[in-house]
């Protein structure tokens, strides 16, 4: 470790430290990023800083003559290495939602060098020991329940991640480790390169169909390549949803969906044989730490806790849904088929077609008709209103705080006293250096420091909505406004976090819990008494009509059963990867076993969805993707509370916040949903919601605490 030290830090010039913005607290409103004066030369230096400062640290603690007690050695661990995460949280937070070529070039150098440096503190003997004696004396010290969760969470971390072993096998899971960061990060810039590789060129004998929004996108794309009278189509998520969902001609609904269901299988960026590795790597991990399988080991610290659990809620869920599902397709296709006067088989690019069409003559419903009712400025109000419905927060506009982009902007949030909550950011629409899809992170955790200030927390919500145009705001789908309210969801479990410890702030809970804060929120757009307060016309100021909404709750349980049994796909292939004991030779062979269980369609030709599956591959969720359905069981199960007792009352919104929100990690989860909710979760709210029952059967507990 020493000689690592010194190789760091000789790579560091003293000058040009000095002139690092990110190797220095930031001097700005509430302590914000000062991303005006932060540029790619900067980040590679700031965090080979940041490790050798923080390894400095790990020594200092393991070499203190004083006995290990709570406060110097897991109280000083967790407060280390404080400039590392400074520089990591911007780095790869803008990595994700700005990034460039440069950018990924240095993801790629320094992958390697933040594995070794987690490996080195997993596998510290001094500092292990340290941990130990203190966990070992535990009852001796004068504990709260957080300072115990954090002892808890503190010596699993080491005992997971290899603490225990000796020998050969401490080298071995450090190259193990090494090369899993590498793969992992080149398998999600595969995904994003890849599809910004896409240009698809259209003339208007190939529009029919199409949203009048997403033409005009188009026709500014291919203008500003000075191709004028040509639209020019990419792959990103807005543009191929409304494709395959409004575009009359089959043959190009197939072009696209075969383009985009081909990403990643082969060519330069080729995920097929990462993703094989990936897998293997994490089981070697696994068995080195005694456990089987990677699914095994990971799900050792979820509400979940073995594969066995996992598999009884899949398949519960796949028991109830499947019959409906097929319900649903049968439907489906004889609507199908009287509309084109033909029998028709319904391919996967032809669902989300006759799927809109038939939701439209059910309900006379198009999402399409409803984009006017929700410009994005208005969606906004509704959104960051809801919280001020529940919780008092207000959220005021500070054009001081510096944003990395100029679609970005940030908002002050408060609680109703005035006392500041945290600093949002919103980034809204797609661009070449964004990645696809929606998510929320945070530039700063939640804390209180070691002077005692609580120091609140900086977050984000990345999105990719259709952007605006010269003659009309972004205008949202429900589908849309949905995400929107996810996103916030995950935002609220950030922001109103009150905790001692960055490393239990916020959202930083069990994989199969950070769901619920967000999956709550999605409850709200089917109530007509939120809708009303926002949901107006761009043009006219009309409120939204009462007809449209009731098509919307009305329509809310359309194709409820096959998007369920699409997620029950994910997660048995999300296990098939990770609870594998073998090392896996067929990716496609895994993927068709994994699914056949809950197909909906045939397979056509090779194509897999896996060599595109950043969640598991790239993010988090690695035998983790469960998690979703996990969260959707809770979430309804919390909001027919709500239903209950009114769905902006006070007291149960109270009773939410104080329980789940503001308490990320520092209980067992399962202990926190019952002081909330009085009871375990059933899976009976959500087959009630989803329309599978309607009336209650008897409790079934998803957890067994």
């Amino acid at each position: 470790m020493k000689k690592l030290l010194l190789s760091l830090s000789l790579l560091i010039s003293a000058t040009a430290m000095a002139d690092n913005t990110l190797l220095q607290d930031f001097n700005t409103p509430f302590g914000t990023v000062p991303f005006d004066s932060i540029n790619n030369s900067q980040y590679e230096e700031a965090i080979d800083a940041g490790i050798a400062k923080a390894l400095q640290g790990v020594e200092a603690i393991c070499n203190q003559r004083s006995v290990p007690d709570f406060e110097n050695t897991i109280v000083a661990l967790e407060r280390n290495g404080k400039d590392l995460e400074r520089a990591l949280s911007v780095f790869f937070n803008l990595l994700s939602a700005n990034s460039d070529d440069e950018m990924m070039e240095i993801s790629l150098r320094v992958s390697p060098k933040l594995s070794d440096y987690s490996t080195s503190i997993a596998l510290n003997e001094r500092l292990w020991q340290r941990i130990k004696q203190v966990y070992d004396n535990r009852d001796k010290f004068n504990l709260s329940d957080e300072d115990k969760m954090l002892l808890q969470t503190t010596y699993d971390s080491f005992a997971l991640n290899g603490a225990n072993l000796q020998g050969d096998d401490r080298e071995t899971y450090r190259a193990l480790s090494a090369e899993l960061s590498e793969l992992t990060t080149k398998f999600g810039q595969n995904v994003l390169k890849e599809l910004n590789t896409y240009e698809i060129w259209l003339n208007e004998e190939d529009l029919a169909g199409l949203p009048a929004d997403i033409v005009a996108q188009a026709a500014a794309d291919a203008s500003e390549k000075g191709r004028d009278g040509e639209y020019l189509f990419t792959l990103q998520q807005p543009t191929y949803v409304a494709v395959l969902k409004y575009s009359d001609r089959p043959d190009l609904r197939e072009r696209f969906y075969r383009l985009y269901n081909s990403r990643n299988t082969k060519g330069e960026y080729s995920n097929m044989e990462n993703m094989k590795r990936i897998a293997e790597l994490r089981r070697q991990i696994a068995n080195l730490l005694g456990s089987e399988t990677f699914a095994g080991h990971h799900l050792k610290r979820t509400m979940a806790e073995t594969p066995a659990n996992v598999y009884d809620l899949l398949d519960r869920l796949r028991d109830a849904y499947m019959p409906a599902m097929k319900k649903e397709m049968a439907e489906l296709t004889q609507f199908a088929s009287d509309t084109e006067g033909r029998p028709v088989e319904i391919k996967p690019w032809d669902y989300s077609y006759y799927a809109n069409k038939l939701k439209n003559a059910k309900y006379s419903y198009d999402e399409e008709e409803l984009r006017p009712y929700f410009p994005l400025d208005n969606v906004i109000d509704g959104v960051f209103g809801l919280a001020t419905k529940l919780y008092g927060l207000t959220f005021t506009p500070n054009d001081s705080i510096q944003v990395y982009h100029p679609d970005v902007k940030a908002f002050e949030v408060r609680n109703p006293d005035g006392s500041l909550v945290g600093i949002l950011y919103t980034d809204f629409f797609p661009r070449a250096s964004k990645r696809p899809g929606a998510w929320m992170t945070s530039f700063r955790e939640q804390y209180i420091d070691e002077n005692g200030i609580n120091v609140r927390p900086l977050v984000s919500i990345v999105m990719n909505f259709t952007k605006p145009t010269a003659e009309k705001p972004s205008l949202l789908t429900p589908y849309e406004v949905e995400t929107f309210l996810h996103e916030f969801g995950h935002a609220l479990h950030g922001l109103l976090a009150d905790t001692r410890y960055s490393s239990l702030s916020g959202t930083n809970v069990y994989h199969d819990f950070v769901e619920l804060p967000s999956q709550f929120n999605e409850n709200y757009l089917t109530e007509k008494e939120f809708l009303d307060g926002f949901a107006r016309h761009y043009i006219t100021g009309d409120t939204i009509p009462q007809e449209l909404v009731d098509k919307i709750v009305r329509s809310s349980q359309f194709g409820a059963a096959y998007a369920c049994i699409r997620q029950l796909g994910f997660g048995y292939t999300d296990m098939a990867w990770h609870d594998a004991k073998q090392p896996i030779d067929d990716a496609v062979a895994l993927e068709r076993n994994a699914t056949e269980q809950v197909k909906v369609f045939e397979p056509v030709d090779d194509m897999i969805f896996s060599p595109t599956f950043s969640h598991i591959f790239a993010g988090g969720y690695a035998a983790g993707y469960y998690g979703y359905k996990w969260a959707e069981v809770l979430d309804a199960d919390a909001f027919a509370k709500f239903k209950e007792t009114g769905i902006f009352d006070k007291k149960t919104a109270d009773e939410f916040r104080d329980n789940i929100l503001t308490r990320g990690g520092t209980e067992n989860p399962a202990k926190l949903y019952r002081q909330f909710r009085g009871q375990d979760p059933s899976v009976d709210a959500l087959l009630i919601r989803d329309g599978i029952k309607e009336e209650p059967s008897i409790n079934a507990s998803i957890n067994k605490d």
